[in-house]
């Protein structure tokens, strides 16, 4: 039976305690071995919680030679840096998006995986549940027609003055949180073959920050994608697919809980219906899917370095208000 993998944890972020942390102690093919934090204690209290080893200092984690790979959950400024440490140190490396904030340093990074035979894959989960594979099977059977547009909607509640996600220095604001999903979304269901058309970003003016956004792309074949993300809204999180038939909706798009039935709409002249769909993990199927990528030596997903070719346009191009 192949070894699993073994792997040690940048930070103690919330991400990393609340989801990754316990899907890797529970996954059968990976396994948290080291969890690394600028504080002792912190380290040493996270560890404890999922049978690891605490280390201090994220160096000393990379130079460990119990891990085969290493799980980034820092802040957006600081993946290209310690990515790059990890994979220079011969760990293969799962890091949250985006992978960097800008397109020519994730393509650095992929390079570099490529020269190492290391595997650098980002955290997008939500494309790894089953839900999204089935509105694909929809859309290509037909269901709703030719595809006309996309639109796709991921924001969340004003953040703590103290959060991170307003901090500048550290890579914070709405694009890089929230935008990712819209943005990887319209790539996931309509191709590399998307440009951006325009763009706006509101920015924050206490923090710098963007803390809302707006992107309109489009496809050579004429198909649309309408997204929005935003730090200062309601909740909401879902897309759309509108054919000349009908249409898809998917609410809770993003992140979906473990146990919640997938929550999709069919729409057509004929009526609506509400799929019924198993409920998935996302979570344990990315753990599952880096450990494939590892076995398998996989190189860097195209779909991640078209996304950062999409968010430097959306960046570039945005009427800033």
């Amino acid at each position: 039976m192949t070894r699993p993998l073994r792997i040690g944890v940048l930070g103690c972020a919330d991400i990393a305690r609340r989801r990754m942390l316990p899907a890797m102690a529970a996954a059968p093919d990976v396994r948290p071995v080291a969890v690394a934090s600028r504080s002792p204690a912190m380290a040493r209290e996270t560890a404890e919680r999922f049978g690891c080893r605490p280390v201090h200092g994220y160096s000393a984690l990379i130079r460990r030679d119990d891990i085969d790979a290493v799980y980034a959950p820092l802040p957006a400024a600081l993946h290209a840096e310690w990515a790059e440490r990890a994979l220079h140190a011969g760990k293969h490396v799962l890091a949250e998006k985006p992978l960097t904030t800008d397109a020519e340093s994730t393509r650095a990074l992929a390079r570099l995986a490529d020269e190492k035979g290391l595997v650098l894959m980002e955290n997008v989960m939500f494309v790894h549940h089953s839900q999204h594979r089935e509105v694909r099977a929809l859309v290509d059977s037909g269901a709703i027609g030719e595809l006309r547009s996309f639109q796709a909607a991921f924001a969340i509640p004003r953040l703590g003055p103290d959060n991170i996600r307003l901090r500048t220095e550290l890579g914070g604001g709405a694009l890089w949180d929230t935008g990712v999903y819209p943005v990887r979304a319209a790539l996931h269901f309509l191709g590399e073959d998307l440009r951006v058309t325009g763009a706006t970003l509101t920015f924050d003016p206490d923090h710098g920050v963007d803390i809302a956004g707006t992107a309109l792309l489009h496809t050579s074949q004429g198909v649309t994608a309408q997204l929005a993300f935003g730090l200062d809204h309601a909740y909401r999180c879902t897309y759309e697919l509108w054919g000349s038939e009908g249409r898809i909706t998917v609410d809770r798009a993003f992140t979906p809980p473990a146990g919640q039935p997938p929550q999709v709409r069919l729409e057509r002249s004929t009526g609506t219906e509400n799929l019924a769909l198993a409920a998935d993990d996302q979570v344990a199927r990315t753990l599952s899917a880096f450990a494939h990528a590892v076995r398998a030596n996989s190189a860097v997903n195209p779909a991640s370095l078209h996304q950062a070719a999409l968010l430097d346009s959306i960046r570039h191009q945005a009427v800033r208000m």
